[in-house]
């Protein structure tokens, strides 16, 4: 189950934004400013992780255990499905974890009731404070203070098939614009019946806002407006997204689509791309490339996703890590952080599916073992993901009105009464969200 921000405070016992506060506020909440603090400390440090992401945290753990033998982790993974409902639960009952690897849309959700600590201090501390994904640590600030860092990140592409390309006489890094992109893949499809040129899950609500949503923010349009907790829907008038959906209106009327995204669920992603059938898609590196045969990665070529009219963009998601208010060693805690932070264990996260969330880690030993892997550090600034409270509501379920919007506009009666709708059940939400 997802919560509203509603759903969050009654969960937490709290009769409104002020019994909550309350209640978090009964957590203490570690002096980060202590002497000492961070260093040299020992015992049992209790860390939740996501079940999406568990492979990236266990590698750290690991490396984390073999480097020193004054602290040990206790490593819990939780599905994703009921991570919020959980960590809700265990902050309500006071028995919450050291530190929590969370999804970084969902850390919001948190922050904005003040139960994570606040890390302002140690962050500013970071000798590579500047080099960290600034999308992901926006997610994790408000009114200029730090709830949370960034870990890894799980980010949106547009992935080639430089075999088909080549074929079609198509250069990727000449798809400047989505329009570009849209004469890119009538081309691969010109090459046969058994070839399309661009592929998507059209019936899977999180992979659409994760793929569709990086081309309207590349023409600096955004679909959420104005700061949490008073957030508007700009759709109606929205350039950006207009011209998004035509293009995948228009691919999908000339036939530049398989007729199987009509009813794609994401059960394969990108299986079709791996198996040399579809000259662009755009997916994570897991199923872009990390899925792929040593024949399929040596094919596969990468871009940022590109804007109507221009510019480019990708969906900054992944994980942050946030501290709860109440833990029990912060101190040992923050040692793993840093730990996790290094440039080492940066290094090997596209090994799992990750992507670093420092630029300097696309050092000359990581460009040579991933060169797939380059593009969003070298280009880190161009990542987003909106900070709201109603991420789920709006974009993830499977009743959630951005997928509705899409199908609608590319599948159905078109762009404009799509757009319409979406501004009504997006005002809805949001108003309801955050009352």
């Amino acid at each position: 189950m997802e919560l509203t921000r509603r759903a969050l405070l009654a969960l937490m016992g709290a009769g409104g934004a002020g019994a909550l506060a309350g209640c978090a506020g009964q957590l203490p909440e570690p002096d980060v400013t202590a002497a000492g603090f961070g260093e040299e400390a020992s015992g049992v440090v209790r860390v939740w992780t996501r079940g999406a992401t568990v492979e990236g945290m266990s590698g750290v753990v690991d490396a984390f255990h073999a480097s020193q033998d004054r602290i040990r982790v206790e490593l819990t993974p939780v599905l994703d499905g009921q991570y919020v409902t959980k960590l809700a639960t265990a902050i309500r009952g006071r028995e919450v974890p050291d530190l929590v690897d969370i999804d970084d849309i969902n850390a919001m959700l948190f922050i904005y009731r003040d139960v994570f600590t606040d890390l302002t201090p140690l962050v500013e501390q970071l000798e590579f404070r500047d080099q960290l994904s600034p999308a992901h640590l926006g997610l994790a600030t408000v009114d200029d203070r730090v709830y949370g860092v960034p870990f890894l990140a799980d980010v949106s592409m547009l992935w080639g098939n430089a075999e088909l390309l080549d074929r079609a006489g198509v250069d990727i890094a000449g798809l400047d614009s989505l329009e570009a992109a849209v004469e890119a893949a009538a081309a691969v499809s010109a090459l046969g019946a058994d070839v399309h040129g661009w592929s998507t899950a059209g019936n899977n609500p999180g992979i659409l806002g994760f793929t569709v949503q990086p081309h309207t923010w590349a023409t600096g349009a955004r679909i959420l407006e104005g700061d949490v907790g008073s957030q508007i829907g700009d759709l109606v008038g929205n350039e950006g997204l207009r011209g998004t959906l035509e293009a995948f209106r228009s691919m999908w009327e000339a036939g530049s689509m398989p007729p199987g995204n009509f009813s794609d669920t994401g059960a394969a992603w990108g299986a079709d791309f791996r198996a040399g059938s579809v000259g662009l898609l755009p997916c994570n590196y897991i199923s872009g490339v990390l899925e792929g045969d040593e024949a399929h990665r040596e094919r596969t070529t990468v871009r940022l996703l590109p804007g109507p009219g221009g510019g480019s963009a990708f969906f900054a998601g992944g994980d942050n890590l946030c501290m709860p208010r109440g833990a029990r060693n912060p101190s040992a805690a923050w040692e793993l952080v840093r730990f996790a932070l290094g440039v080492e264990q940066q290094e090997g996260l596209p090994d799992l599916g990750f992507i670093p969330i420092r630029g300097d880690a696309a050092t000359d030993r990581y460009r040579e073992e991933h060169p797939l892997a380059v593009l969003p550090l070298e280009q880190i600034t161009q990542g987003y993901a909106p900070r709201t409270l109603s991420y789920n509501l709006l974009f993830n379920q499977s009743d959630s009105p951005y997928m509705a919007m899409f199908r609608e506009a590319v599948f159905g009666r078109g762009v404009e009464p799509a757009v319409e709708a979406a501004q009504a059940e997006f005002d809805r939400i949001l108003e309801q969200a955050q009352r």
